[in-house]
């Protein structure tokens, strides 16, 4: 564990084009559930399962049942950035880390100072009117009563990624241009199980790759550094 570690520390310290991606194991440390753990939204009761709510025909079909779900399970504003994420916009403050691409929606890395995110899902602080495009935040959203509805009529949308819906184009393309140049990947809370995100690490070629989760992902084998643990304290040890 000791030598896992002071590699790890040696990697960060002679690299300066780090890039990480995460997913929601990230978040989880600021008490924000993710979909597959034993406390998650997977493993609660509801009259339609998770991933049939956050669909994008079920928010055409039945808006109010979406967003009675989604303002009380998505949005945590009273969350705060955790020791990963405040880890992580130092090593970009000192020039290191050029990018974090992450599949959470929380906004708690911009929150904690990171500047170059890029956002695979979308965001829940970021909302607007289906009809006239303007754009609403996250309190907006939940201080409404059922259905968020625009001043011009129109129905609002989160700008997050549902499923059924495509990734944003622009979004992918600068994470495999971030992916392919880097030097050290670093990939951390993620369970490499949600496709399209999971298949950007196929673009990085060289064999600086770093996996830190606390449980094992089918892409374990590929990792050339392999380290079992919370991100937050793993990162926190080096910056």
């Amino acid at each position: 564990m000791k030598e896992d570690r002071a590699q790890l520390k040696e990697l960060i310290q002679n690299s300066d084009n780090i890039v990480f991606f995460g997913g929601a194991g990230v978040s989880t440390e600021s008490g924000i559930p993710d979909f597959r753990s034993v406390d998650g939204l997977y493993n609660q009761e509801y009259d339609y399962p998770p991933e049939t709510i956050l669909s994008h025909s079920f928010f055409q079909r039945k808006p109010q049942e979406f967003y009675r779900f989604y303002k009380n399970k998505m949005i945590c504003l009273s969350a705060k950035p955790n020791n990963a994420h405040k880890a992580l916009a130092r090593l970009e403050q000192l020039g290191k880390l050029k990018a974090v691409i992450t599949q959470n929606i929380d906004g708690l890395h911009q929150m904690a100072g990171s500047k170059n995110v890029l956002e695979l899902h979308g965001s829940v602080h970021r909302n607007y009117c289906q009809r006239c495009k303007k754009l609403y935040d996250a309190d907006f959203i939940l201080s409404a009563k059922e259905i968020p509805t625009c001043e011009c009529g129109g129905r609002i949308k989160p700008d997050v990624v549902l499923y059924e819906e495509g990734l944003d184009q622009h979004i992918i393309s600068e994470a495999v241009r971030y992916i392919n140049q880097a030097q050290v990947l670093i990939i951390g809370g993620t369970s490499l199980n949600v496709y399209p995100a999971a298949g950007l690490i196929d673009y990085y070629k060289k064999d600086k790759l770093v996996l830190i989760n606390k449980d094992a992902t089918p892409m374990d084998q590929r990792a050339n550094l392999l380290i079992s643990g919370k991100i937050g304290e793993v990162l926190s040890e080096f910056t």
